[in-house]
């Protein structure tokens, strides 16, 4: 794009027509119902979690003051992360400021342009970037299609040293598993590193909230280098990966993503290290949180209405921008709060809405959201 300003203006008017444009919204609504946040587990507002927090802020400060490896790593980052190995069952684990930073960190230290990388094709941005900007050879395969997975990964020169293989676990957009067991199949004969982005599943899935790893009953062996984030279920800010210690150890050397940013302030690793206590303890919030998901999926069944899935995310697929933002915008006027999700955050053609679950909602409004969403796709 030339430096023109009314090409910038021609950019913004042809999303606008589009039905493309972003808009941010003040989350201030009063009596609106959250159906769209990524809080599943009720943690962002809790006693225990915002008690943590203050107290850390009081005795460290609201900043860490400089990067981890300056004088940013303190005693609530170290204890947080061999918190997080014992929980992911690894050897470490290396906390970083943001998913999207811990995804990009762990591709770009791992693979360069000697590398190729094996991608599912509906991975989340943070990984897509990570693949781009490491340079390496991409092949994409059809999503969830652990078949192509494994023959692009067996059709890998031989002389190909460095082989990633990388997957979200549970997919943000569409709520459904990756088919990790078979994507781990194929990763150990092709000695491809197996890199599971679980920033949707930890805290939800699995028997004790471990994630989609405990889902599936695989290890650190199985998936050698796991990612994982506190905004979503444990209702704080940032993110980690946990692995064996030599990776943990390369990735301290080689992440730029961590080396050159500012650490996690102190008070929000003590926040993050309340909110695992939380977790952990009061296992009926990701029972209460997986099985409104259910009993809304069972409503839309009734209404034929297509809802596939098995986590706390259920997509309702309207098709065109205009149609997602309409439907919306009705169901904010009937005191629901759901995102309309568009392209290119989707593919052409699937603009949908994003309906989350969370322990902090109720059954009635679960039950009051399934009539307003079939009027609003009625109308």
């Amino acid at each position: 794009m030339q430096r023109d300003p009314a090409a910038l203006k021609t950019a913004l008017a042809e999303l606008e027509q589009q039905n493309l444009k972003r808009r941010r919204r003040l989350a201030t609504a009063p009596g609106v119902v959250n159906f769209c946040s990524n809080d599943y587990l009720g943690l962002k507002d809790h006693a225990e979690v915002v008690r943590a927090f203050t107290e850390a802020a009081a005795k460290y400060g609201v900043g860490s003051g400089s990067a981890e490896l300056v004088t940013g790593h303190g005693p609530e980052h170290q204890a947080l992360e061999e918190e997080l190995a014992a929980f992911t069952g690894r050897e470490r684990a290396l906390v970083f400021s943001t998913g999207y930073m811990a995804n990009m960190g762990v591709i770009g230290a791992m693979a360069d342009q000697k590398s190729v990388i094996v991608s599912d094709r509906l991975n989340h941005a943070s990984l897509i970037d990570g693949c781009r900007l490491s340079d390496a050879e991409l092949k994409r395969y059809r999503h969830a299609d652990a078949a192509q997975a494994g023959e692009l990964l067996a059709a890998i020169d031989a002389g190909v040293n460095t082989r990633l293989l990388v997957t979200d676990g549970v997919f943000s957009m569409d709520g459904d598993l990756a088919p990790l067991p078979e994507l781990a199949r194929s990763a150990r004969e092709a000695r491809a590193w197996m890199v599971v982005d679980d920033a949707h599943g930890l805290g939800v899935i699995g028997r004790a909230g471990r994630g989609s790893c405990e889902h599936y009953g695989l290890t650190s062996n199985d998936v050698p280098i796991l990612v994982g984030t506190f905004g979503k279920a444990f209702g704080t800010f940032g993110a980690f990966v946990a692995g064996d210690a030599d990776l943990i150890e390369y990735l301290l050397q080689k992440s730029r993503t961590y080396i050159y940013t500012t650490a996690l302030p102190p008070a929000v690793a003590a926040a993050t290290r309340a909110a695992l206590r939380v977790s952990e303890r009061e296992g009926w919030r990701r029972e209460k949180a997986l099985g409104l998901a259910r009993h809304f999926r069972a409503a839309l069944r009734a209404l034929d209405i297509d809802a596939p899935g098995e986590s706390t995310i259920v997509p309702v697929i309207v098709g065109e921008p205009a149609r997602a933002l309409a439907i919306s915008q009705a169901l904010e006027r009937r005191g629901f709060l759901v995102t309309a999700i568009r392209p290119p955050t989707v593919p052409a053609g699937t603009a949908r809405l994003r309906i989350t679950f969370s322990a902090a909602q109720e059954v009635a409004q679960t039950d009051a959201l399934a009539s307003a969403l079939a009027a609003a796709l009625a109308a």
